[in-house]
């Protein structure tokens, strides 16, 4: 019965990304000039040109006609020129998309590795000052603007001690191949001389925004973790394996923390689109080459392209995220299997 759910869920997946493409499709009119021009990203096709333009882009015919052609482009990698650089849309978003992955993944490994053993002490401590500490500082980061945490921690780290450098991925006097696109394995694989000096250099320039965007993510897992841990402890299954002798060491591991997660994992796929917009904003206020400063240049230059390809991308990643948490929820906690197959 889990395969039906498995086929329910990817047709979920595909009519989600027929909604998605029938949006992006609508965006050519939406955005102001000529709609030739935002599909297809080039401002001043000559005579010869735009005959070819008009019928490839099926301007000439219906609204369907034109969404089918619209599709067959975007699965053909087919996404149109950038108005700024006269680059195709695709591969521009694939050079700057490892950089925001990158540093969406340091940040959500830092946000685990602190929030959910504070959340467990949180759980563990809560009628003792520690467990309210740690829950009102979770509060309090939860409450921080992003962009005013980020600039406080450059006026600390980068103007105030020297310590981090303010921007960029990696410094300028260090030259490395793009391989996959992730600065970390591209400088492991480059082979240079100075890999090992380039490799905390390109560490230092990671350290500041992805403690910053792993704030948000942090101050969640901790809330999420305390409240699924305390609901967890007063199972009667808990009370159970104490009865039978078992230490508070191992209740904890093996029954406890196994069921806090999994809520704790559900949560982080309907958290993901926030930390996503959050990544956006420090990738503008740090000068990190990703997707979202991309996008938001995009957006200042009008470059109408470059906003559908970058919309469409990041759409469909919170949502492919979301289901994909949603399905190993579901695999991993027997009452949600359960829901399923009734």
């Amino acid at each position: 019965m889990i395969w039906h759910y498995l086929i329910r869920r990817l047709f979920l997946l595909s009519f989600v990304f027929f909604a998605l493409t029938c949006f992006a499709f609508s965006l050519g009119y939406l955005f102001p000039g000529d709609p030739l021009v935002n599909f297809s990203g080039i401002s001043q096709p000559d005579d010869e040109l735009l005959p070819i333009l008009v019928q490839q882009y099926r301007l000439e015919q219906g609204y369907l006609q034109q969404y089918l052609a619209f599709l067959q482009r975007i699965l053909q990698g087919d996404w149109g020129l950038s108005l700024a650089s006269q680059q195709p849309v695709l591969h521009e978003i694939i050079r700057v998309f490892p950089a925001t992955l990158e540093l969406v993944s340091y940040a959500l490994f830092i946000s685990f590795v602190l929030g959910v053993p504070l959340g467990l002490i949180a759980a563990i401590k809560a009628n003792h000052w520690t467990g309210r500490a740690i829950s009102s500082i979770a509060l309090l980061g939860y409450s921080l603007p992003i962009f005013w945490w980020a600039l406080l921690m450059i006026m600390l780290f980068s103007i105030g001690l020297g310590w981090l450098p303010t921007s960029g991925r990696i410094s300028v006097l260090y030259e490395i191949p793009v391989t996959t696109g992730f600065m970390l394995p591209d400088i492991l694989m480059s082979g240079q001389t100075y890999w090992q000096a380039a490799l905390q250099d390109a560490i230092r320039h990671l350290w500041l925004p992805a403690f910053v965007l792993a704030t948000y993510p942090t101050t969640v897992m901790i809330r999420f973790t305390r409240d699924a841990m305390l609901s967890v402890w007063q199972q009667s299954y808990i009370k159970t394996a104490r009865a039978k002798g078992l230490s508070r060491s191992q209740v904890l591991y093996r029954h406890g923390l196994r069921n806090a997660m999994l809520p704790v994992l559900r949560q982080l796929g309907l958290q993901f689109s926030t930390l996503v917009t959050l990544a956006m904003i420090t990738e503008l206020i740090f000068s990190w080459p990703g997707i979202g400063l991309w996008l938001l240049d995009s957006i200042n230059q009008r470059n109408y392209p470059a906003i559908q390809g970058g919309l469409l991308v990041i759409s469909s990643l919170v949502i492919l995220v979301n289901i994909l948490l949603d399905i190993l929820y579901t695999l991993l906690n027997p009452l949600a299997r359960k829901q399923v197959h009734g």
